[in-house]
């Protein structure tokens, strides 16, 4: 029996209505998705709701679209498949989100749990599955629970430290008719857990006794009151700050005693600031993110402020955490710690003056195809101040997480957590989506492009004014790169690509081809400025890599 059928003769709500409404009880404004049979309960039920169905077209960009949703709102973003495949295509976004603190929610389907006629045909255990990538996994068997698994599915989701949560709907589950009084649950005010005294003094002592403190910015401090805090505790106490790739913006990185990103790990210029500091006061990074640096025994301190305690491991060991919200931590340090007459940042400032000088060059470079320092300066500048880049994972994302200025947060979309190829395009059309007045670009290799290609159909449907830049090397480059580390063979990397131009207009976008350097810029301009979707595809030279980092880097040394 369908599930119309069962409301009209009951009157009462079947499982698919209730968990819409489930959904628009939590505030849910989008459900990203591929939805199959299995889900055609839940999809009747959203075409009655106030909820807008984004149609992708691969449940991974759906995916990558509601981790990022998550990420630059803080809200849990929502996405949908179907059982077995559709299922599984969102393995990847579910680690994206998991390992990246973005609250999401997943919704599959599932054939009938009470009795089915298509034996194991697309049946997978999709709980145990999801199991080690999300925070809670649930199938739902009986409609009068829905409620109950949507409220703490998003609890969980948002709770610090954010992440992946899954729900599977069976068929019949979603047809099946809950009792009149099954109610829905109203999400908490619960706030963030203030952070001890005792541990905010000690830090306080920790920082005031240091000769060189220096302040580095994570991935966890990428929202707007940490932001604030931030500013206050940098302006209050004068200590030098450095981010990690995902801490990008946090603070404006045209602020004075800004030293630069630790992109690498090691044997980078700002690395000459960190080894030098004799306390490091951590904000927001987890080992989650790739290190920007390494711990020592014996070495410099570490106060970990964060939202949850650190995972100790090799190579982060902190003496002292500050365990609580944030930016109530920051807000405090910065009132009660002040500027100290024993600092000492000169060394920091001569290291900044380094890190300007190293960035500032081949920014204007003439060379055709493109090199990377170019690129990055190019699109810096047509860019404002308040535009949105997000970045997908390859050798480019190195260069414009050292080469790029980011003046807010959230401006630089990145992931150093999963670094999944395929992420760009998603999350540059979800910021698109949610702030149609900002200009907003996709910054992606030709590789990283072509895994998630296919969602140029849906921004164009979407109408989204979107400049998707490919940076195009006709190759997997950063491996590429490391191939040539490690002294082997090239050999394995190198593809075709299509016509972007043709594959651009294919898809009712507008397709440009940087033919000379100087014409990147205006390309771009023009892009930005006429509005719909673009495609830029930009010849890339990475000959830059060996020279810049295998070369100047390895001779670097810190007596600057």
């Amino acid at each position: 029996m369908s599930s119309q059928a069962s409301t009209s003769q009951s009157g009462g709500e079947s499982g698919a209505e209730l968990f819409i409404r489930a959904l628009e009880n939590e505030g849910v404004r989008y459900i990203f998705g591929v939805p199959g049979e299995e889900n055609l309960d839940l999809l009747e039920a959203l075409r009655k709701s106030r909820i807008q169905l984004v149609l992708n077209r691969h449940e991974q960009a759906a995916g990558f679209m509601a981790a990022t949703y998550g990420r630059l709102t803080g809200r849990v973003g929502v996405c949908l498949s179907t059982l077995g495949p559709g299922a599984t295509n969102l393995v990847t976004a579910a680690a994206y989100a998991q390992l990246g603190g973005m609250p999401m929610m997943m919704i599959s389907g599932q054939k009938p749990i009470k009795s089915s006629k298509q034996g194991l045909f697309q049946i997978l255990d999709v709980v145990d599955l999801m199991r080690p990538l999300t925070k809670y996994t649930r199938q739902i068997s009986n409609a009068n629970t829905i409620p109950a698994k949507v409220r703490e599915a998003f609890r969980l989701a948002s709770e610090e430290r954010p992440g992946a949560v899954h729900l599977e709907l069976p068929e019949d589950i979603a047809a099946e008719v809950a009792d009149g009084d099954t109610h829905i649950f109203q999400p908490s005010d619960a706030r963030r857990p203030t952070a001890s005294t005792k541990s905010l003094d000690t830090a306080c002592e920790m920082i005031n006794q240091a000769k060189h403190p220096l302040i580095m910015i994570g991935a966890g401090a990428n929202r707007k009151r940490v932001s604030q805090a931030l500013i206050h505790l940098v302006n209050a106490t004068g200590i030098p700050f450095f981010t990690t790739q995902m801490g990008k913006g946090v603070v404006d990185e045209r602020h004075p005693r800004y030293l630069g990103n630790a992109a690498l790990s090691s044997g980078d210029f700002v690395h000459c600031a960190i080894d030098h500091a004799d306390l490091v006061i951590n904000v927001g990074h987890d080992v989650v993110e790739k290190p920007p640096f390494f711990m020592k025994p014996g070495g410099k301190q570490v106060i970990h402020v964060n939202f949850s305690g650190a995972d100790v491991d090799p190579v982060y060991f902190p003496q002292h955490e500050v365990v609580g919200d944030i930016a109530n931590s920051v807000d405090y340090l910065a009132e009660r710690c002040g500027q100290c007459p024993t600092h000492d940042f000169s060394q920091f400032m001569e290291v900044k003056a380094s890190v300007d000088e190293h960035l500032a060059e081949k920014a204007d470079d003439e060379r055709y195809p493109i090199i990377p320092q170019r690129i990055v300066s190019d699109v810096r500048k047509v860019m404002p101040e308040d535009g949105i880049i997000a970045l997908d994972n390859g050798m480019y994302k190195l260069w414009f997480a050292r080469n790029y200025p980011a003046y807010d947060n959230n401006t630089v979309l990145l992931d150093n957590a999963l670094a999944s190829m395929g992420a760009g395009l998603p999350s540059a059309m979800m910021a698109a989506m949610l702030y149609p007045e900002l200009k907003v670009m996709a910054v992606c290799g030709d590789g990283g492009f072509m895994m998630n290609s296919q969602e140029l159909e849906t921004a164009v449907r979407l109408k989204l004014n979107l400049v998707v830049l490919i940076i195009n090397d006709n190759a997997y480059g950063m491996i590429k790169w490391k191939q040539g580390q490690e002294g082997f063979e090239d050999f394995g990397l190198d593809y075709g690509n299509p016509d972007f131009l043709k594959y651009a207009d294919a898809y009712g976008a507008k397709g440009h081809l940087v033919s000379r350097t100087e014409d990147l810029r205006p390309t771009l301009e023009s892009a930005l400025s006429e509005g719909g979707v673009h495609l830029v595809e930009v010849p890339v030279d990475y000959s830059e890599n060996r020279r810049v980092f295998d070369e100047e880097l390895v001779k670097l040394t810190c007596n600057l």
